[in-house]
């Protein structure tokens, strides 16, 4: 059962400076040259395996691990494999400014916690969230707490639609779960 309050240690995707990295395309989050794996378990060892610093991201993650990362995260084509990689790993949820569109989507439909805060660049500028914080993260209150350095900062929550979304697993078992209500 998922719950609303989602728990996880952070990973701040940051460049050899210490800033957020933006633009984070699909081919860096999973690459085409493994676009003939079709099982979802199979593709996690492969996630950031084309982002500069950060090819040896499925070693070191956890289950429930949170991803922070630059505006605009996920642009460039609908490479489901790029969500996909995230579910493989168990990821808890991933926080940026902003998302391609058809990347906020997929991921949404494939159930993965995925979140908005415009005030990451500066919280990361700040040192406000690091790799290894422990973060809380309330999906429907928007709220995150970083339980290392106890700070509270907000998020966009999620709407209604997201979190049945999300609760259900993903948009085929919510489109199940109405058509049996209906019944």
């Amino acid at each position: 059962m998922r719950e609303k309050i989602i728990k996880g240690k952070l990973w701040v995707l940051t460049d050899e400076k210490g800033r957020l990295i933006e633009d984070i395309d699909t081919d860096q989050i999973y690459h085409n040259a493994y676009l003939h794996i079709t099982e979802i378990s199979q593709m996690g060892q492969y996630a950031f395996g084309n982002l500069k610093g950060w090819e040896d991201f499925p070693k070191k993650a956890g289950e429930g691990d949170i991803i922070v990362a630059g505006r605009n995260f996920g642009a460039g084509s609908s490479r489901q494999q790029a969500v996909d990689c995230f579910l493989s790993l168990k990821i808890g949820a991933i926080i940026a400014p902003s998302f391609s569109p058809i990347y906020f989507r997929n991921a949404v439909n494939s159930g993965l916690a995925i979140l908005r805060c415009s005030e990451l660049p500066d919280l990361v500028a700040k040192r406000k969230l690091e790799n290894g914080d422990l973060l809380t993260i309330n999906l429907e209150a928007g709220e995150a707490v970083n339980n290392t350095k106890k700070i509270t900062f907000s998020l966009e929550p999620m709407n209604p639609v997201q979190l049945a979304i999300y609760f259900a697993g993903n948009l085929f078992n919510y489109g199940r779960e109405i058509g049996r209500a209906k019944k």
